[in-house]
């Protein structure tokens, strides 16, 4: 006999059914208020929301072969199409295999000097434009992400490319629309949001063949061939398909830009505004910076490991805003999960935004505490109530360089800068990967000495 998640009850349905149009997080939040297994029925689609950590572990981890990438993501592929972010199998695992050398830990530690240096210019920038007049600080983030990307894993500037940013903007509004009207409104039709989408792909595909073609022609001069986008270059140099393999090469650079900055610019905007927030964490963050980076100096490697804190306040910020904020999946074989049966190919939802505030996990989960992240109190919890990067297979490549842009540029803002919220900032808005500001984020700067 079939065991299925309990069903959200007839009154809650509506509600629900509304907020998947308009507000996807809002709905993930009320499924998990129901139950920490809830099935919603849309027509003939199944949604299948499990929340707690040993849940997650089961379709993320133990039997991950079971999970292929799901609803949000299945939609992106009109712009990032077998990129690594949404590719499976065999071409996924041959993906992996080429990039990862350039994310080695010693690989990614020996770049703790252009990681400092970006961060140190975001510093002179902000400085710059003291005042009263607000700085959008997720725009600069966001310029700090492409330019760390660049120099690290593509041995390219990405100065002047502001324009992939807003591009990406547009493709993740499509693949929501896309998930929403289930692609039943093709590409052509003339609604703003197709349109928009239109122009962002014909930049990106502009953006990704002059990239391509630069770097692509500095190997043929020689070239180190150690970043991840060479190693793309030269895997596509070895297909049978010449056409395949440069259609390939461009999805799997655009989805390098998109996953390569995207996530962190997240990270650092929620951590900048938390911090504006609660100034007795930030002054705790300026003291440590100030002694670990003492006499104005600039973050090295081993730095990282002594600015325990200001780690600490970075993970309770994805805690509460989690870079992958949601992980779908397909299911590609009847399953069970946690005792519920879950039939081949349903929709499996795993929310780390409300696993991360599940109150059986995490003592008042709306609070802003980066003493969870203690050692002491980080061992007694489930591995799995706390993904920030994913988990199992999928795990994000790029987890540790992104920890370290986001620690040290958290430090260097702390020790020198004070930012305050602007007056009328508001509210969030979910895009297929992250967790992102309306309007940006205005704030003020000003120096302290």
């Amino acid at each position: 006999m079939s065991v299925h998640p309990p069903g959200p009850p007839v009154r809650a349905l509506p509600g629900l059914l509304r907020k998947l149009a308009a507000d996807r997080l809002g709905m993930m939040r009320d499924a998990a208020s129901l139950s920490d297994a809830v099935r919603v029925s849309l027509g003939p689609k199944k949604l299948y929301v499990f929340n707690r950590p040993d849940y997650a572990k089961h379709v993320l981890a133990d039997n991950a072969a079971n999970y292929h990438k799901g609803i949000g993501l299945v939609e992106s592929r009109r712009i990032l199409g077998d990129g690594l972010l949404t590719s499976e199998g065999d071409l996924w695992r041959a993906q992996r295999r080429t990039v990862q050398p350039a994310f080695r830990p010693a690989r990614i530690a020996a770049q703790a000097g252009v990681v400092a240096e970006e961060a140190a210019r975001l510093v002179g920038l902000l400085r710059r434009r003291a005042g009263d007049t607000p700085v959008d600080v997720l725009r600069e983030v966001t310029g700090l992400t492409l330019g760390v990307l660049g120099r690290t894993l593509m041995d390219t500037s990405l100065d002047g490319q502001d324009g992939i940013a807003h591009a990406f903007e547009a493709v993740q509004d499509q693949a929501m629309f896309d998930m929403v009207t289930q692609q039943l409104v093709p590409v052509w039709a003339p609604f703003g949001t197709q349109r928009r989408f239109r122009r962002a792909r014909r930049e990106l595909t502009r953006t990704a063949d002059e990239l391509i073609a630069d770097r692509a022609a500095r190997l043929a001069d020689g070239d180190d061939a150690d970043d991840a986008f060479a190693r793309m270059i030269l895997a596509a140099r070895r297909r049978e398909d010449p056409a395949a393999a440069r259609r390939l090469l461009r999805q799997e650079l655009i989805t390098l830009l998109l996953a390569g900055h995207e996530t962190t610019a997240s990270t650092l905007g929620w951590t900048l505004l938390l911090l504006a927030r609660h100034p007795h964490i930030r002054d705790l963050v300026r003291e440590e910076a100030r002694s670990v980076l003492a006499g104005g100096r600039l973050p090295e490697a081993e730095d990282l490991h002594k600015l325990t804190y200001t780690t600490q306040v970075v993970q309770e910020a994805m805690r509460l805003y989690p870079p992958v904020w949601i992980l779908p999946r397909i299911a590609r074989r009847s399953d069970v999960v946690g005792g519920f049966d879950v039939p081949a190919g349903a929709d499996v939802l795993v929310c780390p935004y409300t696993l991360h505030r599940h109150p059986d996990l995490w003592e008042d989960p709306e609070r802003f505490d980066p003493g969870r992240f203690d050692a002491s109190r980080v061992a007694h919890r489930h591995r799995y109530a706390y993904i920030p990067f994913g988990a199992g297979p999928r795990f994000c490549v790029g987890s540790n360089l992104g920890m370290m842009e986001a620690v040290f540029v958290t430090a260097l803002v702390s020790r020198d800068l004070e930012l305050s919220v602007a007056p009328g900032h508001r509210g969030v808005a979910e895009p297929m990967m992250s967790l992102r500001m309306r309007g940006g984020l205005p704030m003020t700067v000003r120096p302290v000495d």
